[in-house]
């Protein structure tokens, strides 16, 4: 009873608009927004920085930039790390060859040598889609953990390909403790993501959707694929680029190739098919999901086998987290193919006619 719009009326274009419409969402975002960045700065303990909330900002970031390629556009890619990676070396070079050289800006640098690299491997996308596509991203991905692992100059001439940033600073503030990393990061992610909404519900979304449903028919109806094709890819790079710099210099610290690896390509596309395709919100249950399982597994399956009288060991506990997490993604497709999102939007449906069976 409580979510509904009664009395709520719109008087503008603008009113009608707007991203959350319902006051209901408007104050619960509020309140979300609140509890993130004032209350679990507060509560939270050291762990839960490092291993849950730090990662999952950062993967919800990266998500979303593969949600806008994969999700909106329809450009099956699987080249994702190698942009991450692009955006951390290209961000490493750029704060550590510039003297005094401020973070934001760096973070930005990384994110546009993404985008020129997504543009570039998103050229074959004008000629092959589907299965032929994902290929040719994939290359992206081989091409990179190659060009950084044997070009030494992209890693200032260490030979093992490792890189690593220390001292970090915004506008003369320190980013050392692990509640200013989880801070910024957020802030980030607030940023990104609600230039992101605003881009997916504008024109360029609207083209970005079209090329999604028929490329050919939304060619007819006079939107360039080219360009529809290429600013996905452009938007996408720059998103995940910014999210590897950020993953590389408040997570990891020190990095190597390795760190941006096929797995981590393979992880995002999984992030964006649980949480929901063409959903930004599906971003961040996607990366909650993924985050939070193998944590939950760890814990989980001792218990469990301990209850009836067994030992687990902690090669077979990782190999039964690999294998629950297939089943439940396997188990995502066949029973909701649209992801988290979906059922997140069916429950609010349900929640404005209640208790109304109409």
């Amino acid at each position: 009873m409580i979510y509904r719009e009664n009395g709520q009326f719109k008087t503008s274009y603008r009113a009608d608009q707007q991203i959350f419409p319902i006051a209901q969402d408007r104050i619960a975002i509020l309140a979300l927004l609140v509890v993130a960045f004032v209350i679990v700065p507060g509560l939270a303990s050291d762990y839960l920085f490092r291993a849950i909330l730090i990662p999952f900002v950062i993967m919800s970031l990266a998500a979303l930039g593969v949600n806008i390629l994969v999700g909106y556009c329809g450009q099956i890619s699987l080249g994702s790390g190698a942009f991450m990676a692009v955006g951390a070396y290209g961000a490493y070079n750029f704060f550590a060859r510039i003297p005094g050289m401020p973070l934001i800006p760096t973070l930005i640098l990384g994110g546009l040598c993404a985008t020129v690299f997504g543009i570039l491997f998103g050229l074959p996308s004008l000629r092959v889609k589907g299965l032929y596509l994902a290929v040719a991203t994939l290359a992206a991905q081989f091409f990179a953990d190659w060009m950084f692992l044997r070009i030494k100059w992209f890693t200032l001439d260490n030979a093992s390909g490792s890189a690593a940033v220390s001292n970090l600073q915004v506008f003369g503030l320190p980013l050392e403790s692990d509640v200013s990393k989880y801070l910024f990061c957020l802030s980030v992610l607030c940023v990104l993501s609600l230039a992101a909404k605003n881009l997916v519900r504008g024109a360029i979304g609207r083209e970005w959707m079209a090329i999604r449903d028929m490329d050919v028919a939304a060619a007819v109806i006079g939107i360039r694929p080219m360009y529809a094709k290429l600013s996905a890819f452009a938007v996408s790079s720059f998103i995940i680029g910014v999210a590897g710099a950020l993953w590389a210099f408040f997570y990891l610290g020190a990095w190597e190739p390795g760190a941006f690896s096929v797995d981590l390509s393979f992880k995002l596309l999984f992030m964006v098919i649980i949480g929901g395709m063409g959903s930004i919100m599906g971003s961040f249950f996607g990366a909650a999901f993924i985050v939070l399982l193998p944590i939950a597994l760890s814990r989980l399956l001792p218990l469990l086998a301990s209850m009836f009288g067994h030992e687990i060991t902690t090669t077979a506990a990782s190999h039964a987290e690999l294998m629950v997490f297939g089943g439940l993604i396997v188990w995502f497709l066949i029973v909701e193919p649209h992801g988290l999102a979906k059922l997140w939007s069916t429950a609010k449906q349900k929640l404005r006619l209640w208790p109304f069976p109409h």
